[in-house]
């Protein structure tokens, strides 16, 4: 039932690893006929949330999609606003990061980040280096294909070189793509919020055997009670990695 099938990490806080896929900011806002700025706005008050309860269901590790690779398709002023969001939560929270004992890193790509981004970043993971309550993972400009080719190309190995080590090295190599410092424990649940149904490139390596729940509710409105019934039902799963179910005794 529902335990853990990750490893832990010397940096990672033991418990569960939940992913959630932030989907529904921008027709939150558009249903109220708002610009998406300010369903993006909203989005970032339930990062707040749903971050300061996490610990207390369990969660040690909480990996949240916020900015896909392919999201640079859309304006560039709905990027610009979504980069600058991403900033300011950063430089806002991150005095309650560090009392509350979380460690905050970014995973992706950041050669396409603004410099004061990017700045950011660098601040928040260096001042929350030490929290062992929750990591806090943000995925900006992730996208789990490219961070797997990255990898590969990476390693180098022909395809002759087959070890019970290559699993391993890919997972160490794949986290220095995505600027983690050591690969994470595999995702436990993935959540999808905003009612659509699709993994849209997150965390395909770590999330290949998660138990996945997709909600109706949009990003804005999703809150601790939603996490609390996600985690609920997550407990009531039969997780078997690939085993079979075994017959009752008789």
């Amino acid at each position: 039932m529902g335990q853990s099938s990750g490893t832990d990490t010397e940096t990672a806080p033991a418990g569960l690893h939940v992913a959630i896929i932030m989907d529904g900011s921008g027709r939150w806002a558009q249903r109220r006929g708002w610009p998406r700025s300010a369903g993006h706005r909203a989005g970032a008050e339930a990062v707040r949330r749903i971050g300061c309860c996490a610990p207390q269901y369990g969660i040690g590790t909480l990996t949240l999609f916020a900015f896909s690779a392919a999201n640079w398709r859309r304006s560039a002023s709905e990027a610009a606003v979504l980069m600058d969001i991403f900033r300011n939560y950063l430089d806002g929270e991150r005095p309650e990061h560090v009392s509350r004992g979380v460690r905050v890193t970014v995973i992706g790509r950041r050669d396409r980040l603004p410099s004061a981004l990017a700045a950011s970043i660098k601040r928040s993971e260096e001042a929350t280096s030490g929290g062992r309550r929750l990591h806090l993972r943000l995925a900006i400009d992730y996208s789990a294909r490219e961070a797997w080719l990255e990898a590969a190309l990476r390693l180098g190995l022909p395809a002759s070189a087959r070890s019970a080590d290559l699993r391993r090295h890919f997972a160490e190599t794949l986290a220095q793509v995505v600027h983690d410092s050591a690969p994470p424990p595999d995702v436990d649940l993935l959540i999808r919020t905003g009612g659509e149904q699709r993994l849209s490139d997150c965390l395909l390596w770590e999330g290949a055997f998660a138990e996945i729940i997709f909600s109706d509710q949009l990003w804005p409105d999703f809150t601790e009670r939603d996490l609390e019934a996600a985690i609920d039902e997550f407990q009531i799963r039969e997780r078997r990695f690939g085993g079979a179910v075994e017959p009752a005794a008789s």
